[in-house]
């Protein structure tokens, strides 16, 4: 017999205190994971910049250069797609900074590989396939227990706000992090992105070490399969978490890769180096912070509405994008891509976690990190293959209006989030 729930608002009436966008740094633990996550992510953004330019270098044709940033993509989704259910058990099971201690180290390793193989140039895409897709195991497990460790350091009230300034911590970095790899790629070498990456995520593993444990939020003693089964059926039968969760697959698969494709499209579309990709990343960046504040200052009644403009704005951006074949022009529509895209996928996590009971949090966000981390690099080697045939900036554009047409289908056939 299935168990009956009580239904939970998406967001819990809020007591009578004083609130803010800087509230949650009135948490210590939250303060400290949020810092060691802004130092950690420049050097993720300068990683992913470098890795990009990379594998387009490596590639050589256009063609190839979008199919192989597809590749790299899909080699990044196999193991989300396959162990974020597991991981989102694990999240709600185990202690949350212990995961956290392991991937992030993980995470360091890779990067330090990575920056080894590039400054004794053996350096392959093979190579590269195989750590993203050992980074992305890692992810796995970091992203539901990082997240749904934010709900347990904040009073629940204040969770939208935690939930928008680590987007914050996310996002920031992206507006620098990108023009550095382009400077260091053409000053010194690719490889120097990746050793400041691997020390600088130590600070994540530094942080963690001064913050308190966390007991596991559930109790129960069912075997993890039976966890991972009873997460998603929770899910399928809550109508409102199904669409949100649905369209948040759609745009990751046929909008959201534009990001990944941005090196192939940086060198043959719109003909510019590594520092005109960094430029165009920093854009990016730049829209995205202020959808992550975005994200922050909402507040319930309002959060539906702004989810769903998000998804508008995104599919426009990204038809607009498939039209410009100048580099200006790029820098002027990519700010506003960015801001859709984080003011779509914060207010996607907010509701989720809002939505969802305690000891069913980790595994609700579990979903959410598999569509993003699985469904953006499956989208990327989809359209990738696309734009092999058709071209990239026409794989664009139909990726755009598939979006608008989906994102118009959820708001339709689900009325109880217009007022959430």
């Amino acid at each position: 017999m299935s168990e009956t729930r009580p239904a939970i608002p998406l967001e819990q009436p809020a007591p009578r205190r004083r609130s803010g966008l800087f509230t949650p740094f009135r948490y210590r633990d939250y303060r400290l994971l949020w810092f060691g996550l802004l130092v950690s992510n420049l050097g993720t953004w300068m990683q992913l910049t470098t890795l990009g330019y990379l594998v387009v270098q490596l590639a050589g044709s256009a063609p190839a250069a979008a199919l192989d940033v597809g590749i790299l993509g899909a080699s990044s989704a196999i193991p989300v797609l396959l162990l974020s259910p597991l991981a989102g058990a694990v999240a709600d099971r185990f202690p949350r900074r212990r995961i956290l201690l392991i991937t992030n180290s993980i995470e360091v390793l890779g990067a330090f590989t990575l920056a080894v193989l590039t400054s004794t140039h053996r350096l392959v895409l093979w190579e590269i396939v195989i750590i993203a897709g050992i980074r992305s195991t890692g992810q796995s497990f970091d992203a539901p227990a990082r997240q749904s460790w934010v709900s347990l350091l904040v009073p629940r009230e204040y969770l939208g706000n935690a939930i928008g300034l680590n987007s914050v911590a996310f996002n920031a970095p992206s507006v620098i992090g990108p023009p550095i790899a382009g400077f260091l790629i053409l000053a010194i070498g690719a490889a120097y992105s990746f050793y400041l990456n691997s020390f600088l995520t130590l600070a994540v593993v530094v942080v963690l070490l001064f913050m308190k444990p966390a007991p596991p939020s559930s109790t129960k003693r069912e075997n993890l399969f039976a966890s991972m089964a009873a997460g998603i059926r929770y899910v399928a039968r809550n109508h409102a978490l199904r669409s949100i969760v649905l369209l948040l697959l759609a745009v990751c698969l046929f909008v959201r890769p534009y990001q990944q494709l941005m090196p192939a499209y940086a060198a043959h579309v719109v003909h510019v180096d590594a520092h005109g990709l960094g430029f165009m990343l920093a854009s990016i960046g730049g829209g995205a912070l202020c959808g992550s504040i975005v994200t922050a200052t909402v507040g319930s009644g309002r959060r539906g509405i702004v989810w769903f403009a998000g998804a508008l704005l995104m599919g426009v951006g990204v038809i607009v994008l498939g039209s410009v074949r100048s580099y200006p022009v790029a820098l002027a529509v990519l700010p506003f891509v960015g801001l859709a895209v984080l003011t779509f996928a914060g207010n996607t996590n907010v509701l989720l976690q809002s939505l969802s009971p305690d000891d069913m949090r980790g595994r609700v966000v579990s979903l959410f990190t598999m569509v993003i981390l699985g469904g953006v690099p499956a989208g990327s080697l989809l359209l990738g293959s696309l734009a092999s045939v058709i071209g990239l900036p026409a794989s664009l554009t139909a990726g755009g209006i598939v979006a608008l047409v989906c994102a118009l289908g959820v708001w339709f056939t689900s009325p109880e989030l217009h007022h959430v």
